[in-house]
């Protein structure tokens, strides 16, 4: 019997990633992290998305990054920006992928899951270097080797755009679900976010591209018309 551990943060490519591995495993699990995270309801959001959906659910305080690292994604007071001296989004937290799945991993070994599925993307990544194929491939062989055992880690939305990853959960039969239920906005606002913050921008941009895409395919304006009037 195949069983995943889906690192599950509510947000769009988490919860997509989640009825993903329902459709791929027998038997799924989530775990959720909290680091005191800018939008502090998200693990609220992914607790009610868990339960609501029927999925066991184990949230892990790891907080203790926070006296290690600064960044916007952490501390409200930070404007979200550039970080000169790095070039990457302020929202960076450095760690915080290798922390996530190295956790994820021993819950792995201890529930007896032969996978761990998670939600990064290199395609709409921001440049974050730990949410590179090339990062998760070295980790995971670093994992297996330390745990003396073997766990996949499963990306299923590495190399899809925004677009693409709305495109998924629609074939998921879990469009609405998602676009109404995830938490993605830095500012905290569930579904269509605040629409500022670059979280929302990006993903209302790949959400009306998937919508046009669909118009033009199907012929049919239906629920894409509705998407692109921002009514859904």
């Amino acid at each position: 019997m195949s069983k995943a551990i889906v690192v599950f943060s509510g947000g769009q490519d988490s919860t997509t990633c989640l009825f993903w591995a329902l459709k791929h495993y027998d038997e799924v699990e989530a775990v959720t992290f909290y680091y005191k995270q800018r939008h502090s309801d998200e693990v609220r959001v992914a607790e009610n998305i868990a339960k609501d959906i029927g999925v066991k659910h184990k949230v892990i305080d790891v907080s203790v990054i926070n006296d290690l690292t600064q960044n916007a994604l952490t501390d409200g007071d930070i404007n979200i920006d550039i970080d000169n001296e790095t070039g990457l989004p302020n929202t960076f937290v450095p760690g915080r992928n290798v922390l996530f799945l190295t956790l994820a991993s021993i819950v792995a070994y201890q529930t007896k899951a032969d996978t761990i599925v998670t939600g990064v993307c290199e395609t709409d990544y921001s440049g974050y270097p730990d949410c590179r194929n090339e990062f998760v491939g070295a980790l995971n062989g670093a994992i297996n080797l330390g745990l003396d055992k073997h766990i996949d880690i499963q990306t299923p939305l590495m190399w899809l755009d925004k677009a693409e990853t709305w495109a998924m959960a629609h074939e998921l039969g879990q469009l609405e679900y998602v676009v109404k239920n995830t938490l993605t906005c830095y500012n905290g606002v569930i579904g269509q976010g605040c629409g500022e913050c670059p979280a929302c921008k990006l993903r209302r941009k790949g959400l009306a591209d998937f919508a046009r895409k669909k118009i033009k395919q199907t012929k049919s304006n239906g629920i894409y018309q509705t998407i692109l009037k921002g009514e859904l």
